[in-house]
């Protein structure tokens, strides 16, 4: 399987002995904000003001639309109904190592009406926070098998700036085979529902 792969490019999801990959990880991740030391008494009492929430979601999409409010999982909602996407939840701060918010997708459970899966990355309440991906240190998306390899990775950090969302890439049925096609677009989409209306 090829490793980190460049906009634009596809891969099958096979493993390494040409069996389909069964499960694979959307991994987002990020480092705090470094607090400034002044800003008076106000930034003590509302000191989270200038945290940046990043969020990892998943657009299911049925022959190339979304139809359903069910089939977009993020942190309001965690479980696709069919069980095949699952968040493992919200982290509003970037707090902690490695990925700070996961999505475990098992495509053998994906159903049969489903053709492609979108992986979707924003920042809440960009626009109001004033807030984009050229402020964050070290934010990147990634997507790995389930064996932990990761084939694809996009640093947010150094290119975006002025971006608030970013469509990462997306998981598709071709002749019975998954696939994953590596998009990285930034936009500058202010939520999710912004993202989810460019497949409606």
């Amino acid at each position: 399987m090829a490793v980190n792969l460049q906009k634009g490019q596809k891969v099958n999801l096979k493993k390494d002995n040409g069996q389909a990959l069964g499960k694979v990880m959307i991994g987002l991740g990020w480092d705090p904000i470094e607090k400034s030391s002044g800003g008076g008494f106000l930034s003590s009492i509302f000191g989270s003001s200038d945290d940046i929430d990043c969020d990892a979601s998943v657009i299911l999409l049925q022959g190339g639309k979304l139809r359903d409010k069910d089939d977009l999982v993020y942190f309001g909602h965690l479980k696709h109904s069919s069980g095949a996407v699952q968040h493992m939840g919200d982290n509003l701060t970037g707090e902690g190592e490695g990925d700070d918010e996961q999505v475990f997708v098992d495509l053998n459970s994906v159903p049969a009406n489903y053709d492609k899966l979108v992986f979707v990355v924003n920042i809440f309440k960009a626009e109001s926070r004033k807030q984009h991906f050229g402020m964050i240190k070290n934010a990147f998306i990634r997507i790995v098998d389930d064996k932990g390899k990761e084939f694809c990775r996009y640093d947010l950090s150094e290119k975006f700036e002025g971006m608030t969302a970013m469509i990462f890439g997306e998981i598709y049925r071709y002749n019975g085979e998954w696939k994953f096609n590596a998009i990285g677009q930034p936009t500058k989409d202010g939520d999710l529902g912004a993202l989810a209306k460019r497949y409606m």
